[in-house]
């Protein structure tokens, strides 16, 4: 039996070394977990000095209790996986000021005439708002916020996508705008998401995922703007891998391990700090 099966106190060889039984090591690691909201294998490895098996199996021993959540790499609490898929209204009231730092951050990219195609989103609509510096844009997008909250001056034209609509989400998705999407061309996509992650950037719904990697799809170059309470994050519906983007706008330093997968991926990190 092992030492997570048994439940027992007496440590392991790698658990001696770090010197922590495992009850010890799992209330220190579930502190930093709610501390956190999240955490990596690598940054427990460090905090526990145990090696990344043991802390992988203390992971799924403490998911069975139903005490996290594993993702890609790494655990997140089950509170705050819970608040990766909440309605509109909730999200635009979470994280303001790091949203709209972001949103202007991101919108610093931006260039006159350019065509945009954005997602639905809560940081999406902070981006949107902090156009005001820009003129001629033509935006493109199935998030149907955003005619009320972009600056009027800045705007040639708005395309709203069309699809069924999700109240929740304010968002129109299906199959009329997929197709709509297909017959276009953008400069550039701004994308919010769920989650980001080593293996990528993913969304709770699988329709909306399918939409917004076919929006990416179209774009010359691709802004994904996400709070640091989305690191770390694996959500049910892939969208795309870290290589099909080329800014993320955040405002944390990504963990280690998030952080040299972006850099692998060659996407640029532009860290907008209070």
């Amino acid at each position: 039996m092992s030492q997570d099966d048994s439940h027992t106190t007496v440590p392991t060889e790698s658990d001696a070394a770090g010197g922590a039984l495992p009850a010890l090591r799992h209330s220190r690691l579930l502190q930093y977990l709610q501390d956190r909201g999240q955490a990596t294998v690598a940054e427990l490895v460090t905090l526990l000095d145990v090696s990344r098996d043991t802390v992988r199996r203390d992971l799924d021993l403490l998911e069975r209790r139903g005490l996290l959540v594993r993702t890609h790499g790494g655990a997140v609490t089950k509170d705050r996986l819970v608040r990766v898929d909440t309605t509109m209204g909730l999200r635009m009231d979470e994280h303001v000021e790091a949203k709209r730092r972001i949103g202007h951050a991101a919108s610093d990219l931006i260039r006159d005439d350019e065509t945009l195609i954005l997602n639905g989103g809560s940081t999406i609509c902070f981006f949107a708002a902090a156009l005001g510096g820009r003129r001629s844009l033509t935006i493109v997008t199935n998030n149907l916020r955003l005619p009320a909250v972009v600056p009027e001056g800045s705007i040639q034209s708005i395309h709203i996508l069309g699809g069924s609509y999700w109240p929740n989400y304010q968002v129109t998705i299906g199959a009329i705008g997929f197709a709509a999407v297909a017959g276009i061309h953008a400069d550039t996509a701004v994308i919010g998401c769920s989650g980001v992650s080593a293996s990528g950037i993913s969304m709770t719904k699988l329709d909306e995922a399918a939409h917004t990697a076919g929006m990416i799809g179209v774009a010359s170059r691709t802004i994904v703007v996400a709070d640091q309470s989305k690191f770390g994050i694996t959500a049910f519906a892939n969208i795309a891998p870290l290589d099909d983007i080329q800014c993320l706008v955040t405002d944390a330093e990504p963990p280690p391990e998030l952080a040299a997968a972006l850099e692998r991926a060659g996407v640029q990190v532009i860290v907008c700090g209070e």
